[in-house]
């Protein structure tokens, strides 16, 4: 609902605030008082275009703001799209600004938005009639959801068991397009992996191979080097010279001699028992260093084999993994990759089956889905022409259009829609003898308003708009039609915020508040003021729209007794 408007330096507005209340509201004035000026910038706020030319004479910027209250539940979807945060009591406060250098911003709830996403909040918000912009009616896409709205728990089990269906079709469709995918990618994919499975297995790699091989390279590329330190350990050790003993046998001597001296002192014995333990120890590596010894070769083909061997596991690491470990695990889950593929031609032909099945089902409720929609249809079909004659539209034909398409044979071959499969569309003839064509093409913005008018009179307990703005529904009715459409507004008005800009004494007196716009002029300036009015003022206001300039008692007479009126066919309307 919106809750308060504010406009500042638009037109012959300086600076003025409308707080709008529930039920109908209306606004009278006379011609060129502004009251457009209030519905234009309703429109700017829901995203339409804004014109340089409106800032007020004398101004450098012009902006509006307006404050609702909403469902934040129903507009969740449209708060996480755009980043914006709701507030817990529901207000969301809109506002933009626009410059004379052409600059223009857009606020809601404080967060900068583009024009097209005011757009789509202004559409959950407000829909106005009488202008040809932001008339959810006349979106043809709209209509398919009035009337499942109108028919209510009649389709409403067929529509969910339609969707869990609609849902399953789509589960099983990507599950076959990952699995058939392109032909040619396939094949490719099939000879890709069996090149990469070979080229594992082929290698015969074993985990740890790798340290083993850069070990033994390691030792091959130093063999002279290795094999000298080792001869001349082992002949300094354990041969010795011409010159010289081997070490071994000085050491053998000198336990020999501290075995002379040892029963003087315990430190010789102890000297001694040291030394003896490391001739037993060198005993002990003897064998160690001759085998190491005589056991380094030089082998250049061993060598070149090696590293040809390190050269291919270092090139299956750059393609399967850091190591044989992560090779071999790459391998294992290309093989079970191929043994998918190769078997998918089972599971796509299981999936074909469950596919034709399920869209045989879920035609099979779409027919159910349809001819409750034909029910409902020809029931809102007669109501509406009915609302339509009680505006004074005798001769007006009203169509709801349902088409849905044939099944042809196994396998549809038809484009399952989420909301099932019927076109729907509203379809009008205003006079007698002319065709029925799209709401969209009736051209008498009077007679546009009053089928809008109908149709929501009808649609009032289902349609979600929270806000409806009829702008000058009256042009072109009077006496009894104008009566009717007051009492139906009124109506509408139960469940819905109705704004209204009205020049029909009858319309004025349905409202439940009552707004007079008015041009003044001040100081050689002219703006535009807005007045909610009291009961007083209230009948002032509906004897001047009467009488014009010329108000009598008896129109002041008249004024009260419609009133009077009014406000007991609004209390008969309300209950």
């Amino acid at each position: 609902m919106l809750l308060r408007l504010e406009i500042r330096n638009i037109a012959l507005v300086d600076e003025v605030g409308i707080e709008l209340g529930d039920g109908l509201n209306i606004l009278t004035g006379e011609t060129g008082a502004g009251k457009s000026i209030i519905i234009d910038s309703i429109n700017m706020l829901l995203g339409e275009r804004f014109s340089r030319d409106l800032i007020r004479t004398g101004q450098d910027k012009a902006t509006l703001e307006a404050a609702f209250s909403v469902d934040n539940q129903r507009l969740a979807d449209i708060y996480e799209k755009f980043g914006i945060e709701p507030e817990s009591d529901g207000t969301l406060i809109i506002s933009r600004e626009y410059t004379t250098g052409g600059r223009s911003t857009c606020r809601v709830n404080g967060r900068i938005v583009t024009v097209s996403m005011l757009k789509e909040i202004g559409s959950r918000l407000i829909d106005v009639h009488g202008q040809y912009d932001n008339q959810s009616l006349l979106r043809n896409e709209n209509h398919i959801d009035l009337l499942d709205a109108f028919a209510g728990e009649e389709i409403e089990e067929a529509k969910n068991e339609y969707s869990q269906l609609y849902n399953r079709r789509k589960e099983i469709k990507n599950n076959l397009q990952k699995l058939s995918g392109d032909e040619k990618d396939r094949e490719r994919k099939i000879d890709l992996l069996k090149y990469q499975i070979d080229e594992i297995k082929n290698s015969k790699l074993k985990i740890g191979e790798d340290e083993e091989l850069i070990k033994q390279k390691t030792i091959l590329s130093n063999a002279g080097k290795i094999a000298e330190t080792m001869e001349w350990l082992y002949n300094m050790l354990f041969s010795g010279s011409r010159a010289d003993n081997a070490v071994y046998d000085e050491i053998v001597e000198s336990v020999s001699k501290l075995e002379s001296i040892s029963e003087y002192d315990e430190v010789y014995s102890s000297i001694r028992s040291k030394i003896e333990e490391i001739a037993f120890q060198m005993e002990d590596i003897q064998d160690e260093i001759r085998n190491a010894k005589n056991n380094i070769e030089f082998n250049p083909l061993q060598l070149e084999q090696i590293e040809e061997r390190l050269d291919l596991i270092y090139r299956l690491k750059k393609k399967y993994g850091n190591n044989i470990s992560e090779i071999l695990q790459y391998c294992k889950k290309s093989e079970r990759e191929l043994d998918t593929i190769i078997k998918s031609e089972e599971n796509i032909n299981k999936l074909k089956k469950q596919l034709t099945g399920t869209e045989d089902a879920l035609y099979g409720v779409a027919v159910i889905i349809n001819q409750g929609r034909v029910k409902a249809a020809a029931i809102l079909e007669n109501k509406i022409c009915g609302e339509l004659e009680d505006l004074e539209m005798k001769n007006v034909r009203f169509k709801v259009n349902i088409e849905m398409p044939e099944k042809q044979g196994e396998g549809t071959g038809i484009k399952f829609l989420d909301n099932g499969l019927d076109k729907v569309e509203f379809l009008i003839s205003t006079n007698a003898g002319e065709p029925l064509k799209p709401l969209s093409k009736i051209a008498s913005g009077g007679e546009m308003a009053r089928i809008m008018l109908a149709i929501k009179a009808i649609l009032a307990d289902v349609d979600r708009i929270p806000t409806l703005i009829f702008d000058e529904i009256d042009i072109g009715i009077s006496g009894k039609a104008s009566q009717r459409v007051g009492e139906k507004l009124s109506y509408i008005s139960k469940l819905h915020q109705v704004i209204c800009v009205t020049h029909q004494a009858q319309i004025a007196c349905m409202a439940d508040n009552h707004y007079l716009i008015e041009k003044i002029t001040e100081k050689g300036s002219t703006r535009t003021k807005v007045e909610k009015l009291t009961d007083k003022k209230t009948v002032d206001e509906v004897a001047r729209i009467l009488g014009g300039d010329s108000i009598t008692v008896m129109t002041k007479n008249l004024a009260i007794e419609m009133l009077e009126n009014a406000k007991k066919l609004r209390k008969i309307k309300k209950n």
